[in-house]
């Protein structure tokens, strides 16, 4: 019979994967607690709906569907900002705004697989509601900001990548593209990274068949800065937005961190300002994190008008930087501590002093089989254990115990009394 693996696109999470894992989301709520954010989730599946009414039927093609037993349709999520509207559309004005709230969900997309993405997958989600100034996309950026730093990642490692919905709707304006022209060549621009410049132009030019429209639209991208868009665009309301933006980050001394990229225009429909994404200095790796505002959202699901903005942060493209940059933590300690007990120890007394040292919040462990002091001591160092405790023996009869610090090698002897004062002092 041969040999089961896991479903196309997910991860088996042994225990060094979750560690690391760990290591990561244990990050992600410091920095979540440090900001001020609360913790919150949803279901794990939603209706159908919830999707189609914001994407479009088409967007089925990309979940994982269902009928439940009463024939509803249902989907597993791909996303959390859906959910995260329909709860405060559904709280309506009993929510106390401005709103805080993170969450860390498992998400599931059905979609080809790609370096960096799979069809399983966790992210951090951080989003403030309730305030329509720039000061919440100032704060909510400072935070994905630190959410890196905390992570060891520097200003030479990242980048913040910011631009504006409504920039590139006034540019659109401005060369008088339709509506329909328009949700064209946003999803052009959202693929353009993906396809190579021959493909990039000739698409253009089919949805913008005048020679000089399409020249202006590719000029205004090929800026490298604010200033540059504004000698094309003038001093537009969103351009003025974008200064006082970049105005705040600077206050918050994270002007290193972030730049103008009039090529970040986000996929998702429901953005209406500013958008944003965290690349590696490189762009060798996908979007390490992106969002935006959404100031529609809630009234599109019944709830009162209610400015938005929140980003996405994936641990898998963010785990794959960690790794190359040689930011992986030490697999951590199963146990603190592991008792080693001599020939004449009953089983007992091993309980009991393990029992002690759990009762008292240190974690150890001891063999469960009959075994010799070198079997013990190579299975306190696959424990990772910090220290080895050895009762028994001929400082047993002394009412002693030795102590081994697995680290230095270093022993001390102490009272069996002692023990627990002594651990808890090097722990």
């Amino acid at each position: 019979m041969s040999t089961l693996s896991g479903p196309k696109g997910t991860r088996d999470f042994y225990p060094e994967d979750m560690a690391f894992q760990q290591f990561i989301f244990n990050s992600w709520k410091k920095t979540c607690t440090r900001y001020g954010f609360e913790l919150y989730d949803a279901p794990m599946f939603e209706h159908l709906e919830l999707y189609t009414q914001k994407s479009g039927a088409e967007i089925e093609k990309q979940l994982y569907t269902f009928e439940d037993k009463a024939q509803r349709k249902m989907a597993l999520r791909p996303e959390l900002t859906p959910s995260l509207a329909r709860m405060v559309a559904h709280q309506g004005t009993n929510i106390r705004h401005p709103t805080r709230w993170y969450s860390i969900p498992r998400l599931f997309r059905y979609e080809k697989m790609q370096k960096g993405r799979l069809r399983e997958f966790f992210q951090l989600n951080m989003d403030i509601l309730g305030i329509a100034d720039v000061d919440a996309d100032a704060e909510l950026i400072a935070a994905v900001i630190d959410m890196m730093r905390d992570l060891g990642l520097t200003s030479d490692d990242f980048k913040v990548r910011i631009s504006s919905r409504t920039l590139l709707d006034e540019l659109f304006n401005q060369s008088g593209l339709s509506k329909d022209q328009s949700k064209q060549l946003y999803a052009l621009l959202d693929k353009k990274s993906k396809i190579d410049e021959s493909q990039f132009f000739a698409e253009l030019g089919q949805i913008i068949p005048e020679k000089e429209t399409a020249e202006n639209i590719t000029a205004c991208f090929s800026t490298e800065s604010l200033a540059d868009i504004e000698k094309i665009a003038g001093e537009t309301a969103s351009i003025a937005t974008l200064k006082s933006l970049l105005s705040l980050l600077d206050a918050y001394n994270f002007s290193d961190y972030v730049m103008f990229d009039i090529g970040i225009v986000r996929g998702l429909a429901y953005y209406t300002g500013i958008v944003f994404e965290v690349f590696d200095i490189k762009k060798s790796f996908r979007a390490i994190a992106g969002g935006g505002r959404y100031d529609k959202l809630v009234g599109l699901y019944g709830g009162p008008p209610t400015p938005a903005v929140g980003f996405a942060a994936g641990d898998v493209v963010l785990g794959e930087l960690l790794k190359e940059k040689g930011l992986l933590p030490p697999h951590p300690p199963r146990s603190s501590v592991y008792i080693v007990s001599l020939n004449d120890m009953q089983k007992s007394d091993v309980i009991s002093v393990a029992q002690k040292l759990r009762n008292n919040n240190i974690s150890c462990e001891f063999s469960l089989k009959a075994s010799n002091i070198g079997k013990q001591l190579k299975n306190a160092n696959a424990a990772r254990a910090s220290f080895t405790v050895f009762i028994g023996g001929d400082e047993a009869k002394s009412g002693n115990v030795r102590i081994k610090d697995m680290s230095s090698g270093n022993e001390i002897v102490v009272k069996e009394e002692l023990l627990l004062p002594e651990l808890k002092s090097k722990l």
